[in-house]
């Protein structure tokens, strides 16, 4: 609890000479404020960075129902947390803007993905069969 949220402490970094205390919560001087949100990891791609999407329903007067939205929040990942990976669920933290995008930080990992929830979120599209020559042939005569 030492940043003032009920998370756990990760252990101290591995190479003290290395790592980045200016964005790290933990052990640097990153204050967390307002705002504590959980969603799930729906990307990687980017460096010290993942995309946590949630889900929320929203209410539709007009139509007495709820409504699905998603947002999508970019977060920096501080390197005691590093080995993330997609379909992770995560706690994020609002901070002081940390780049263009960036003003939310990874304070915890709730819970780890299994194989089904990454071949879920990760469902690919079977690609289409590839046509021949023949088969426009074929085409083009029926017409």
């Amino acid at each position: 609890m030492a940043i003032g949220l009920d998370v756990e402490t990760p252990p101290e970094p591995e190479n003290p000479e290395e790592y980045d205390y200016e964005k790290c919560p933990f052990y640097g001087d990153l204050a967390v404020r307002g705002q504590v949100l959980e969603g799930t990891v729906v990307s990687t791609d980017m460096d010290k960075t993942v995309v946590v999407e949630r889900e929320y329903d929203v209410a539709v007067p007009k139509y007495d129902r709820q409504m699905k939205r998603r947002s999508r929040i970019p977060a920096h990942v501080p390197g005691v947390l590093e080995p993330l990976s997609v379909g992770d669920t995560v706690k994020i933290a609002e901070t002081r803007p940390l780049s263009k995008t960036k003003s939310h930080v990874v304070v915890e990992v709730t819970e780890e993905a299994t194989v089904e929830d990454i071949a879920e979120l990760t469902r690919e599209v079977e690609p289409e069969q590839e046509l021949s020559d023949d088969d426009f042939a074929a085409d083009e005569g029926d017409q």
